[in-house]
């Protein structure tokens, strides 16, 4: 770099320590963050003129990688035509963005558009209330979610939120948020002498209902995979069991798919991976637009929306996003798809997921790993100190793993800010456009990194 270079980020990194909040970090005196200047595919240049693959996909959202022209365009040119417009009224980006949800989810679903993934679960939880109030059971107002997952930053999304770190200080949260342990095989919360964990824990929620008395459940609210608690992965039976324990006693069904969707799983949408599944709403953000910009969305089955229908003062959903469905945003997300499907991402992410990132699961002979668990471009490596205790790893060690690869050119994460004690998950989740090549570098600076563990 040259001495003009250095003072230039020199200076930024001093206005950033004096001016910008960080999400999710620690305040360090005198701590320069990585900033990061441009970004090519799955790579990403930052001021001091390193070059990293981004094995996290931003925050699991940038899964067509940086640089498509034709994501920026389709973004110009909406923005050219018509700047914004609000859906209080209608534009056509929304219009042929919602019907292609539909498309895609496989049935007949009414969209409500936010701006994240936060906002379209809250936007989840005050129509599921809404809708049962005007079905004739308005005691029907609670949520049960399970341990460990996460379903936002928002206050009612934190109170679904089953995630103790992220809560500290934050809570008493919203009343009505039931939690149930998950499907968590590696670590069965009823005990180790348990065969089927994900039988168990399924029918754990049909036994909550059942106590917290069925006409005041309102719905149940899952990943299809837990992906920021520990990527825990789930038989396909267990969500089969889990939407016939819903339909049972008239609870809905709400899938948050902002991780899982758009491919990340080898499949469109992560609960497509169990037969005969179809959620009563589906919340979605991130890989919709791949995080172009900003775009969040509640898609409603239309037997839902039905009672929205109804005439009466009070009964549409008085609910409103200055932004949500914005015409650039949905323009984007339109070329988002048309991409994915264009270049069968899906399937590709199927096919690289097991005979290339596949070579991670060799690592569940280290010592210190308990367990590799994937679904697609998804991988969750739980460190243990020692495989017959399963303690999990310190602190020390997980930082020194993350920053090695670092060191290497390559970015993972980790399940942090989750359990109490049980932040020993590294994540790795590429943009599933990233080449063979890339995939490779991933698995190998991983497998390198390990043996120096």
């Amino acid at each position: 770099m040259s001495k003009l270079e250095v003072r230039n980020s020199q200076q930024l990194a001093k206005q950033d320590h004096d001016h910008l909040w960080h999400a999710m970090s620690r305040h360090v005196e005198g701590g320069n963050p990585m900033i990061a200047e441009s970004g090519e595919g799955s790579w990403f240049n930052d001021s001091d003129g390193n070059r990293y693959l981004d094995g996290v996909s931003g925050l699991w959202c940038l899964n067509l990688g940086h640089g498509r022209k034709e994501i920026v365009q389709a973004a110009t040119e909406q923005m050219m035509k018509l700047s914004y417009f609000p859906l209080t009224l209608s534009h056509t980006p929304a219009i042929e963005l919602s019907t292609k949800i539909s498309e895609l989810l496989g049935d007949s679903y009414k969209t409500f558009f936010s701006n994240s993934g936060s906002e379209a679960n809250e936007t989840a939880f005050k129509i599921t209330r809404q809708y049962h109030n005007q079905n004739g059971n308005p005691g029907k107002y609670k949520f049960i979610s399970r341990y460990r997952a996460y379903h936002g930053s928002t206050l009612g999304a934190l109170s679904a939120t089953a995630q103790a770190n992220r809560r500290i200080k934050y809570d008493p949260g919203m009343p009505g948020f039931l939690h149930v342990p998950p499907p968590y095989s590696y670590r069965c919360p009823f005990g180790e002498e348990v065969t089927d964990c994900d039988k168990v824990a399924a029918d754990m929620i049909d036994q909550v209902i059942t106590w917290e008395g069925a006409e005041t459940v309102a719905a149940v609210i899952m990943e299809p995979f837990i992906s920021g608690g520990g990527v825990i992965i789930p038989s396909e039976s267990y969500l089969e069991r889990v939407a016939a324990i819903c339909k049972k006693h008239d609870v809905l069904l709400i899938m948050d798919e902002v991780v899982s969707g758009f491919g990340r799983t080898g499949k469109m949408f992560g609960f497509m991976h169990s037969e005969g599944v179809q959620p009563d709403i589906v919340t979605m953000a991130k890989g919709l637009t791949s995080g172009y910009l900003p775009l969040g969305a509640t898609a409603v089955h239309s037997r839902i929306y039905e009672k929205f229908k109804e005439k009466g003062q009070d009964n549409h959903l008085r609910h409103i996003s200055t932004y949500g469905g914005h015409p650039a945003s949905c323009a984007v997300a339109l070329k988002n798809i048309e991409i994915i499907e264009r270049e069968n991402i899906v399937a590709r992410v199927a096919e690289l997921g097991e005979s290339i990132l596949g070579g991670l699961k060799e690592l569940n002979s280290h010592k210190n790993v308990g367990e590799v668990r994937n679904v697609g471009f998804l991988y969750g490596i739980e460190m243990v100190e020692d495989k017959q205790s399963k303690e999990p790893a310190s602190d020390e060690m997980m930082g020194k793993i993350i920053g090695r690869c670092k060191d290497k050119g390559l970015i993972i994460g980790r399940n942090g800010d989750t359990v109490p004690g049980f932040n020993n998950v590294l994540i790795i989740a590429p943009p599933l456009s990233s080449t063979e090549e890339d995939l490779n570098f991933v698995v190998q600076t991983v497998m390198n990194v390990m043996q120096e563990v």
